[in-house]
């Protein structure tokens, strides 16, 4: 018998019961007799009980006990639960694509049952015997009340369009849930971004990130200050709660300190957002990446004559600086068998091509030829201060020449030397990569660059470390690579290949970077 000491909480949501049952104790008995406990039963994963007991919380393997008492759980029948809240945009096409592929690809046939406009149970028959395997509950509205379901047991996973905040880690950490941003609890499922869109007969096609949050502020009220037509702006955005909608605050207008008006109309569902702008020809958006349906997607830019447009490589690589990750969230408790297969099937191969048909985009690592990157080096060399001399750029060129640029790229949060979520999820997903042979015989190279602010020399340095930071990183998390069958470099070329001006906190953060580069 196998028992593990944990901190004590209120009941957790129980696998495939009603909360009457929750009510009620059991009691475990040791084969032998020789051991026995009684307390009230929060879960069942089919090999584990989990015991809230006089002496804490304890889990204990149900091969080596009998179970006696109204809430004991059916073995020879046993049904998998699993309880998924948060985003809508994650819950209304992304996870059920993913749980069909899923279902097809290990041998269940999966049937959807609507049970609200909130709630629906994907149930999952074993296409061999055809018995019920298990049932996949969702309930989809706003990444904040994901959280919230998650600190009430009312859920296992949380699908989230931001990361946890930090009062949301703290009490989850005292409910004994553990650190939601360590490295088994908290993965990146997708990549998305804030795209600003306007009307399809919107003369404007471009806006910088300065002006977007000043229009969005009610600083900027006429498309004409824009290089449009004489018109007030109207002003639409997803609902306050939603994660997209904190990814606008805290993307868009808290880096230079701006709030937004009260003028701003929400919405709940980002492709009712999309058809409000789409039909407003003086209308303006924030939108999803992937639901910007009839409406046009504006070029971010700078004074410095920079662009950067929303596509599947610059969201990759956090080229484009409002990419917003879609995160799963999950407590440090165990799940039932068939939900662990089902977690491991969404970083596979399958999983990133049902990701690219729902519209979203996949993290499959893509190799860019330094042919296809003339626009980027052109940009250096017209860019180039007296700071970053010609000799340096001839550098840089023949260090690369030969080698393609991969879309795994990291970054790092603002003012810190901590990685930020989407190059945390890609130190894990490199690492496997080397692990299982992909990089083998090749030579990876990190690259780091930096932000133009202060002496070149020193941003030089600062960007070898970050990159020597990464390599260590990655070598740390892949525990079974052997280092002889992969070459890991560093280099730096600091401020010599921007990315973005430097003018403004979202430029500076895109330019401050990690590339990887193979041959």
């Amino acid at each position: 018998m196998v028992l593990k000491r944990a901190a004590a909480f209120a009941a957790l949501f129980l696998f495939g019961w009603s909360f009457s049952a929750l009510a009620q104790d059991v009691t475990l008995t040791s084969r032998s007799g020789g051991v026995e406990l009684s307390g009230t039963l929060l879960g069942f994963d089919g090999e584990f009980y989990r015991l809230e007991t006089d002496y804490g919380e304890l889990t204990v393997d149900s091969s080596g006990v009998l179970c006696d008492g109204p809430a004991c759980p059916n073995l020879q029948d046993y049904v998998a639960e699993l309880a998924l809240s948060g985003s809508t945009t994650m819950g209304a096409v992304l996870m059920p694509a993913l749980v069909e592929g899923f279902a097809q690809r290990a041998g269940y046939e999966a049937t959807r049952k609507d049970e609200d406009e909130t709630r629906f149970t994907y149930l999952l028959t074993n296409t061999e015997t055809g018995k019920l395997a298990a049932r996949f509950r969702f309930r989809v509205t706003t990444t904040d009340e994901g959280f919230a379901d998650l600190l009430a047991n009312e859920a296992d996973i949380v699908m989230a369009l931001r990361e946890i905040r930090p009062g949301e880690r703290q009490r989850a950490r005292e409910a004994g849930m553990g650190d939601m941003t360590g490295l088994h609890r908290s993965r990146v499922l997708a990549l998305d971004a804030v795209v600003p869109v306007v009307a399809p007969g919107n003369p404007v096609r471009s806006i910088s990130p300065l002006d977007l949050a000043r229009v969005f502020a009610g600083l900027v009220t006429n498309w004409q200050d824009l290089g449009g037509v004489d018109a007030p702006i109207s002003l639409h955005l997803p609902l306050a709660g939603t994660g997209l909608g904190q990814a606008v605050a805290d993307q868009v207008m808290q880096p230079v300190r701006l709030e937004i008006a009260d003028t701003v109309v929400r919405y709940p569902l980002g492709a009712a957002l999309a058809e409000a702008v789409a039909d407003d020809p003086f209308a303006i958006g924030i939108a999803s990446y992937a639901e910007t349906g009839n409406a046009v997607p504006l070029v971010l830019t700078g004074a410095c004559g920079f662009a950067l447009e929303a596509g599947r490589r610059t969201i990759k690589t956090e080229d484009y600086p409002l990419t917003a990750p879609m995160f799963l969230y999950l407590p440090a408790r165990r799940l039932p068998q068939i939900a662990r297969e089902f977690l491991a099937f969404t970083r596979g191969p399958t999983a990133q091509v049902v990701i690219r048909r729902a519209g979203f985009v996949d993290q499959s690592p893509e190799e860019v030829s330094i042919d296809m990157q003339g626009n980027r080096f052109a940009n250096a060399i017209s860019t180039a201060g007296t700071e970053v001399p010609l000799a340096e750029l001839q550098r840089m060129v023949r260090t690369l020449d030969g080698m393609a640029r991969l879309t795994t790229s990291f970054r790092f949060e603002a003012g810190s030397i901590r990685l930020d979520a989407q190059s945390r999820s890609n130190v894990q997903q490199l690492a496997r990569a080397m692990e299982v042979g992909t990089y083998d015989a090749r030579r990876i190279l990190f690259v780091g660059f930096s932000d133009g602010e202060g002496p070149s020399e020193a941003n030089r340095n600062i960007a070898l470390r970050r990159a020597d930071a990464v390599r260590r990183a990655i070598t740390e998390a892949a525990q079974t690579e052997d280092t002889k069958r992969v070459t890991l470099d560093v280099d730096a070329f600091g401020e010599a290949l921007p990315m973005a001006c430097d003018d403004s906190e979202w430029g500076r953060q895109a330019n401050r970077r990690v590339e990887v580069w193979v041959r």
